[in-house]
């Protein structure tokens, strides 16, 4: 099986080199290579095709055979790196921690060791008898959240 290891520093000359940077690489039991890249900018059909070309010159389908899939990270995809986050700084997004809460709310910071939210919600107010709608900013370390994704809204 082909380990997903020496696959990174193949293509990372070039992701560094278009701005790209990797979200993720999985190899199956089978050999099918599948590698995620994202970017602050943009990502070309071409960036795809480079990659998938470094790879296959970069490994030898005569010692193993595998099928190699390069995408862009998918909105539907839960971030998997630091950078991701970064990008998403002015974006709603879901928040699943692993106490099992689940927050939408905007991503207004992030960075190495935590992120930061903020939301409305409804609280009662002492001697008022309608709950008020306030802003709440709460920041997260990365080891309290189970998955992160962009919020698709058709608003």
């Amino acid at each position: 099986m082909i380990q997903k290891d020496i696959i990174a520093p193949l293509i990372g000359e070039y992701l560094s080199q278009k701005g790209l940077f990797l979200v993720e690489i999985s190899v199956s039991k089978d050999n099918d290579i599948e590698i995620a890249i994202d970017s602050f900018e943009k990502i070309e059909i071409g960036h795809c095709a480079d990659i998938s070309k470094i790879v296959e010159q970069g490994l030898n389908r005569e010692e193993e055979d595998f099928s190699l899939t390069v995408t862009s990270a998918g909105l539907d995809m839960p971030f998997r790196v630091n950078e991701q986050y970064r990008k998403a700084v002015g974006s709603e997004v879901t928040v699943l921690l692993k106490s099992g809460i689940k927050i939408v709310a905007l991503l207004t910071k992030a960075d190495n060791e935590k992120i930061e939210l903020t939301y409305s919600r409804l609280e009662k107010i002492e001697g008022k008898k309608r709950r008020e709608k306030i802003e709440v900013v709460e920041s997260y370390t990365f080891d309290q959240i189970k998955s992160t994704k962009p919020l698709i809204s058709f608003k």
